[in-house]
């Protein structure tokens, strides 16, 4: 998939707009996945991209996040973070599918189905540039700012 133009796609986000990747030609997208709405990994995560988004903004970049919550959940986290940018309902799994972000993983002792936190830059023609999977959310947003400056 790298190097190679990512397949168009569509979905709910929030704010209740819909999140067209080909309407995004001309910027970089930053798409982020994570597992699960106000959680303490992932609130990290969203208020480090958060912190940094006007720097992203700067550089040509668009934030989205996707998880498998429902917009609601997702219009909850996105108010109480105060975060600046869409977040996507993937419901369907359809974009989870896409990027291969579901694995099975260890919970409690117990073997669960869930999203593997990604992120993924697309640059301004709609080409997959960088991709991290298992991420460790420290630092790493920082990190994704620092390759999108290199685009």
């Amino acid at each position: 998939m790298l190097d190679q133009i990512v397949a168009d796609f569509s979905l709910p986000a929030t704010g209740g707009q819909t999140f067209t990747l080909s309407a995004c030609r001309g910027s970089i997208v930053v798409l982020y996945f994570y597992p699960k709405d106000s959680t303490p990994g992932c609130t990290t995560e969203a208020q480090q991209f958060r912190d940094l988004h006007a720097q992203f903004l700067d550089a040509g970049a668009i934030i989205v996040g996707a998880s498998r919550d429902s917009l609601k959940s997702h219009e909850n986290f996105r108010a109480k973070q105060e975060l600046p940018f869409a977040l996507l309902a993937d419901t369907e799994e359809s974009l989870c599918q896409q990027f291969s972000v579901i694995r099975m993983k260890s919970m409690y002792g117990k073997q669960v189905r869930g999203i593997e936190r990604s992120t993924f830059v697309i640059d301004r023609n709609g080409v997959l540039r960088r991709e991290w999977r298992g991420v460790k959310v420290a630092g790493h947003a920082q990190e994704v700012l620092s390759f999108v400056l290199g685009l």
